[in-house]
């Protein structure tokens, strides 16, 4: 637990929020996540079973990082509507069940076309919008549990549902921006940084990609 540096109110000298209701504090911090033009985002996320381990940063417009599941790394780029994945060999030979694609897509940015299922499943790890729609949601009853910190940060947590349907810690310094995230159910911890941090994204030169075709190994 975090004390407080004003006495004996833990919300002195914080942007407020603490005050607030639970479900204030969910809309005003999904507000200020939706409005922020960039952000960092890293930790566990865990759907239909499998666990993926990401550390991306996402804007309006685009999107880098890494994802990594069942041991196997890969590391995506979207700009605009172009999403390109790269990976090594051991990934590509896993995905194809045999050697014949590795010579030419080894540590190569491949061209994913829109049409092809992996850009569906791909393409929202690179999405700002959509990854924070799916990701910041609490479950059941609303409630606040007190005031904590993160990396230095003084944070109001909430709860659904007394921490079941996840916790969700809320910066107190600043805009009252998502820190941290415990997803219901154990599907998955994340941390939100760098937020309204600009960073560059731009097509990989023509020498360090690969046009697949018309459409990838199924992974």
């Amino acid at each position: 637990m975090l004390s407080g540096c004003g006495g004996d109110d833990p919300d002195a000298g914080t942007n407020g929020v603490g005050k607030l209701p639970a479900g204030e504090i969910r809309t005003k911090s999904r507000a200020a996540a939706d409005a922020a033009p960039a952000v960092r985002l890293s930790g566990t996320v865990v759907t239909s079973g499998r666990t993926y381990q990401l550390d991306m940063r996402l804007k309006t417009d685009g999107g880098i990082g890494s994802v990594t599941s069942k041991g196997a790394t890969f590391k995506l780029l979207r700009v605009g509507e172009q999403l390109y994945l790269k990976a090594d060999a051991d990934f590509w030979n896993h995905a194809d069940g045999s050697d014949g694609a590795t010579g030419k897509l080894d540590g190569k940015y491949v061209k994913v076309p829109q049409g092809d299922p992996a850009y569906k499943k791909f393409s929202g790890f690179t999405d700002k919008a959509v990854l924070l729609d799916g990701l910041l949601t609490l479950h059941g009853t609303l409630a606040t549990d007190g005031h904590h910190d993160q990396s230095g940060t003084p944070t109001i947590r909430i709860t659904g549902d007394e921490g079941s349907g996840g916790t969700l810690d809320v910066s107190l310094r600043g805009k009252p921006y998502p820190l941290r995230l415990e997803r219901g159910g154990g599907a998955g911890t994340l941390r939100f940084s760098d937020w309204g941090e600009d960073f560059a994204v731009a097509k990989p030169a023509k020498s360090e990609t690969v046009d697949y075709g018309k459409q990838l190994p199924a992974s």
